[in-house]
């Protein structure tokens, strides 16, 4: 995949142009940080004279010049960051797939990722960014970053103080099931309620009106719990076959994932720290390896509608 890049002289030619602005970005930000390190030695220097008044004074001139700088570099770095996704990212996933696109400024609506029934607790801060499209044979997919966050506030002597706490931080990705599901059916780690105690508080999702669907597969259950309205449509859902499938796709990932079938989507999350498909600005455009994490982790969404074996249509949409 490298190699197919490296050999796009298109590509080669986006990347060759973004290493200028690049270069000019990061020389801009490393003079911001000097003038920040000499105000703080100018600092220390006029309180070592006895004259703080000149280490004040220094302290401000620079500091005020590096925050300058910095804010009128802000707009460069934004227009550097939109162009290399609508110019590097976009075609390179073309080498994937050539019905994959990317958009970067949208994303996962709130309303779904709440509708998804993944998650207990509804978020008070949410934010999502560079939406996946694409089709493998016969399954329309789709995914996208998502970090969505609840708040505590405690009072305090000094007031209330406020805490943000992660829902969740990673990628959630869509899938058509080619089935209409009469009701939701939603697999969840089997440590989810022992880690997330403290939000059910808040819930959306009610288990008291749901059951726990028992499965046949012992290492499925030890690993997930499986809530559903309806027995019978989520052992339809969740054969022998899918089970295995959903526990081979888990193995691979670092954090166990949560899955729902909900109307005619199955929607997974995967938890992930990094953010994707960002340009370096201290680092190289032009290092061999610069896509291969971002392109890595769009095969593993794409191999997912094989993994599952979501192209076999054993129903129709009723």
């Amino acid at each position: 995949m490298d190699s197919e890049i490296n050999s796009n002289s298109v590509l080669q030619q986006a990347l060759n142009t973004l290493e200028t602005d690049r270069k000019k970005i990061a020389e801009t930000y490393k003079t911001c940080y000097i003038l920040f390190g000499l105000a703080i030695v100018l600092l220390a220097i006029g309180f070592l004279i006895n004259f703080p008044s000149i280490g004040f004074i220094g302290f401000a001139i620079s500091a005020l010049i590096a925050l300058i700088m910095h804010f009128k570099i802000d707009g460069d770095v934004r227009a550097y960051k939109a162009v290399y996704k609508t110019n590097v990212v976009g075609p390179a996933l073309k080498q994937i797939n050539e019905t994959l696109s990317i958009t970067p400024q949208s994303g996962l609506p709130e309303y779904e990722f709440i509708s998804s029934e993944l998650f207990t607790t509804e978020p008070d801060r949410y934010h999502t960014q560079d939406l996946i499209i694409g089709t493998a044979d016969k399954t329309s997919f789709w995914f996208a970053e998502a970090h969505a966050e609840y708040k505590t506030e405690t009072s305090t002597k000094n007031g209330t103080r406020t805490e943000w706490h992660t829902i969740f931080k990673g990628i959630v990705f869509v899938a058509d099931f080619n089935k209409n599901f009469e009701v939701s059916t939603v697999v969840r780690p089997k440590d989810f309620g022992n880690t997330v105690g403290a939000w059910f508080s808040k819930n959306i999702f009610s288990f008291g009106n749901t059951d726990v669907v028992q499965l046949e597969n012992t290492d499925f259950d030890n690993k997930f719990v499986t809530y559903s309205r309806n027995q019978i449509e989520a052992r339809y859902i969740l054969t022998p076959a899918m089970m295995e499938r959903i526990l081979n796709l888990n193995n691979k990932c670092d954090e166990t994932i949560s899955i729902s079938f909900i109307s005619s989507k199955m929607y997974i999350a995967f938890p992930l720290s990094h953010n994707y498909f960002e340009a370096p600005i201290h680092s190289s455009l032009l290092a061999p390896d610069l896509l291969t994490d971002d392109l890595s982790i769009v095969q593993f969404m794409q191999d997912i509608v094989q993994e599952l074996d979501l192209n076999t249509r054993i129903w129709g949409k009723g």
